[in-house]
């Protein structure tokens, strides 16, 4: 099991956060800004000629003598998709601090905040080498939490291989019928293709998107020096080069300058960017990071 029944019993007690709630056929437990025909007590206002009397508060009418109508809730589903890349590079990083099994974490925790709120969830591999293999590689759509031990059953079978075009796998994505709603894309970005075209795409269809950048510690600061032959674990092209400290520091500005680069296109367009390393523990980062991000309360 990727996490016990305390870390559940936490997450249950979250849920996802959007700006504009996208309102489904089943009622959830999940409250919009709304006022509509729920029992949940919001607000009251005064009476306007033509509204309903049935909603008018007679109790508050008989001490203030003065007509109020009663505003209540209207509880709403959100539909979730949590896009998880399971391409070879992902498979990068030690023990707790591997990407992949960092991305399925995060993917898994996503997804019991959002079935314990009763959100309407879809999980899904951007993989196109996965595409004919025979562990399915999308999980839902589904509603309710009894779904979570069967979708942690499966992300425990995605392994990372081959390379992915991000917009590529973005675009299939979307060629399902898909309900627009929040979307959270895990990934490391190593995609030579882009992956601006693939977020634009989903934002055209209405999505509200949330990009988790994640990088292991090692992939930010190499621990290497001298003459090295450094292989694409991808592609396997090789390219010899030689690390010194100046070459180091080099590395590190250009990683910095990288992530400032999306940060800012993804301010520029409304996508909620945030940059992860591999060294933080991912329930750290879903208990306390994403919480101070706004992406859950």
């Amino acid at each position: 099991m990727i996490f016990d029944e305390t870390t559940i019993r936490k997450l249950n007690q979250l849920t996802l956060v959007a700006n504009k709630v996208r309102a489904g056929a089943i009622k959830g437990e999940r409250r919009s800004a709304r006022r509509g025909s729920s029992v949940e007590f919001a607000d009251y206002r005064n009476y306007i000629p033509g509204d309903d009397l049935r909603r008018l508060d007679w109790n508050i009418y008989a001490r203030l003598e003065k007509p109020f109508i009663k505003l209540l809730e209207e509880e709403e589903d959100l539909a979730v998709h949590v896009l998880v890349d399971t391409s070879a590079s992902m498979g990068w990083g030690e023990g707790a601090q591997n990407k992949h099994l960092y991305a399925l974490h995060l993917a898994a925790a996503l997804s019991a905040v959002a079935l314990g709120a009763g959100d309407h969830l879809t999980v899904a591999a951007l993989n196109a080498t996965h595409a004919t293999g025979a562990v399915p590689m999308q999980f839902g759509p589904a509603r309710g939490s009894q779904h979570l031990l069967r979708l942690m059953a499966l992300l425990e079978q995605w392994q990372p291989a081959g390379e992915t075009d991000l917009s590529a796998a973005l675009r299939a994505y979307l060629l399902m019928p898909r309900r627009a709603g929040l979307c959270f894309v895990i990934s490391d970005l190593f995609s030579p293709a882009g992956h601006q075209a693939g977020l634009r795409e989903l934002q055209s269809r209405g999505f509200e998107v949330n990009l988790l950048h994640l990088l292991a510690p090692d992939e930010i600061d190499p621990p290497l020096a001298g003459d090295l032959r450094l292989v694409d674990v991808e592609t396997g092209q090789a390219q010899e080069v030689s690390v010194e400290a100046g070459m180091r520091d080099l590395y590190r500005q250009r990683v910095q300058a990288w992530q400032d680069g999306i940060m800012a296109e993804c301010m520029q367009r409304g996508v909620r960017y945030i940059p992860v390393s591999t060294a933080q523990p991912w329930d750290e980062l879903v208990l306390l990071g994403l919480r101070r991000a706004g992406v859950m309360k």
